[in-house]
């Protein structure tokens, strides 16, 4: 999967949303058709992110759409609507562990069969909301439909109410639950998704939050507000001095092999093939980011 730096929520039911947020920046859309939908409002929601799809996807916008869910089951009406060339996958809440995934990727099968798409197409992001979610997140990551997991940590949301953590700015109180996302994602060969900052209007307190989720090891985070995606992007890309700093790296070690050696120092700090291997994978990154 490539990597999605900002993952941007549009309620579905707002269709001119839905259009301004191609010129938001965002790597990534996710058309809600679960909380920020009234309840009134689902059926006609199914309508116009199924229009909208194609119309995202010939802009060059990469699309998800966060599906319904009921107690016990997720929507297949939803699925129904949605599956289509354009679609690269949805976002699932709160499934109580793997069997979730699996129960999805069996109706993504059905349909995808019937609308004559290649099966496994459609990408599943489960979001960890629950306890037992959390718990196996490796297991749970390591479905072939999962390209990512989402360890969000928003103020006063499910995953709070499920693990009974008071919130606050420094984040101490879910430093272990992110790290515990990154870990099984990264395990498993995939990407964890960080976020969701809830406090729109709060930027400083979103750049900080974002770049200490980078520094923990998420490669992307979840936005409420277009105005966050720019930070956010921002947040996880290699900047040109780190970029410069890692081809000086590269190259130093370089020339110390042409002349024998397997190490040399480099900006006061001992470097080896290791810290090469980090380099050459943050510059390919930002490649990466830029096509």
């Amino acid at each position: 999967m490539k990597p999605v730096r900002s993952f941007l929520f549009v309620p579905g039911n707002k269709e001119s949303w839905i259009e301004k947020s191609v010129k938001s920046g965002a790597d990534a859309l996710i058309l809600d058709l679960e909380d920020s939908v009234p309840f009134e409002g689902k059926e006609e929601a199914r309508k116009i992110v199924s229009k909208k799809i194609g119309w995202l996807a010939d802009q060059g916008q990469r699309v998800y759409v966060r599906i319904n869910r009921s107690p016990h089951m997720y929507d297949f009406d939803d699925l129904l609507a949605i599956v289509q060339d354009g679609l690269e996958g949805i976002f699932i809440s709160k499934p109580i562990g793997p069997e979730d995934v699996h129960s999805v990727d069996m109706m993504l099968s059905e349909a995808e069969m019937r609308y004559g798409m290649e099966i496994g197409k459609t990408r599943v992001i489960p979001l960890l909301e629950t306890a037992r979610a959390s718990q196996m997140a490796f297991e749970i990551a390591q479905h072939p439909r999962v390209p990512a997991i989402v360890g969000a940590t928003a103020k006063n949301a499910d995953v709070a109410r499920a693990l009974g953590y008071l919130w606050s700015p420094e984040g101490t109180e879910t430093l272990y639950l992110k790290s515990r996302a990154v870990m099984a994602a990264r395990a498993a060969g995939k990407l964890p998704i960080g976020g969701v900052w809830q406090q729109v209007a709060d930027l400083e307190g979103l750049r900080k939050a974002s770049r200490a989720d980078r520094a923990l090891g998420m490669s992307g985070e979840l936005v409420l507000h277009p105005s966050n995606v720019a930070i956010v992007n921002e947040s996880y890309s290699p900047t040109e001095e780190e970029i410069n700093y890692y081809k000086g790296m590269i190259d130093a070690l370089e020339k110390a092999q042409e002349q024998g050696r397997a190490s040399v120092i480099y900006d006061g700090e001992h470097i080896d093939i290791a810290h090469v291997k980090t380099a050459k994978e943050i510059i390919a990154l930002s490649e990466m980011l830029e096509n």
